[in-house]
């Protein structure tokens, strides 16, 4: 929205192979000899001291996304319920509780059985943008941006800018390595399905992650050319309520099915998220 899709696409693109990088190594030491981030920091040569600082810097984040997080969940609840935000925000924070004190093994249960239903709410809405609208995907890669250049051209500031708010992402290794630590030893016979589990849940988290970011970008695009006001569009809710209701003809579907598919998302990511 703020630097068109030009400048965004490749700020996705080069942070994203850097964070693929960075992430490589993390994501083996932490999967070849079972330890977690700060045991990780500490073996690393950050020392005590060190290693205290990076657990800062990585609790900062976690508990930053947890709060964002649950304030895009309050936000579905209030569009769908009625309910208002203060009220959202304890029922968004505190449900998450039960789920993760039993742990990673109730965490991953949660995650393997919700999965199928997610996957299938996530893509509904494209398949049917690209039926019905399949010049809109053209449109959206030629939009410039509230800040950017009309006709969607590059520029280095505004490329450096869009660079800054992906690389926040790159704590989320962390959260990665709490799962890869969980990994089997390697066997003789089994390096590559090792490795595919490893690239898989670690670094190859921004993959999915850059994808979803494209994924993003249109439906705010999508979103304004239905006069969704600027400030709106950057709420997931109204992003995929002006999604769904492309697919169902019913106003009261399409506010269902965005409910239940923005509060699944939050469950899926705060579980995580409050678990680190």
């Amino acid at each position: 929205l703020s630097y068109g899709f030009t400048n965004a696409a490749a700020a996705i693109l080069v942070v994203g192979v850097l964070i693929f990088l960075t992430g490589l190594p993390i994501s083996y030491y932490a999967a070849r000899d079972g330890v977690d981030i700060d045991l990780l920091s500490r073996g690393a040569g950050f020392g005590y001291l060190g290693s205290t600082l990076t657990s800062l810097i990585y609790a900062s984040f976690t508990c930053v996304f947890f709060a964002v997080e649950a304030a895009i969940m309050s936000a579905a609840l209030e569009l769908v319920f009625g309910l208002p935000l203060s009220i959202g925000y304890l029922i968004s924070s505190l449900a998450i509780i039960p789920l993760v004190t039993h742990g990673i093994t109730l965490i991953s249960r949660f995650q393997l059985w919700t999965q199928p239903l997610w996957i299938f709410l996530h893509l509904l809405p494209f398949v049917f943008i690209a039926f019905q609208e399949q010049d809109a995907f053209a449109r959206w890669t030629g939009f410039g941006g509230v800040s950017g250049d009309p006709d969607s051209g590059f520029n280095i500031l505004l490329f450096g800018a869009a660079s800054a708010v992906v690389f926040s992402l790159t704590a989320q290794i962390g959260e990665q390595v709490d799962y890869l630590r969980f990994l089997p030893p390697r066997r003789s016979g089994h390096r590559l399905a090792w490795w595919s589990a490893l690239i898989a849940a670690g670094p190859g988290w921004i993959i999915l992650g850059a994808a979803k970011m494209f994924a993003g970008s249109f439906l705010a695009y999508l979103a304004i050319t239905m006069l969704v006001p600027i400030e709106q569009a950057r709420d997931p809710s109204q992003l995929y309520l002006v999604a769904y209701s492309e697919v169902f003809p019913y106003p009261g579907l399409a506010l269902a099915a965005t409910g239940v598919f923005v509060v699944l998302s939050q469950l899926k990511i705060n579980v995580t998220n409050a678990y680190a």
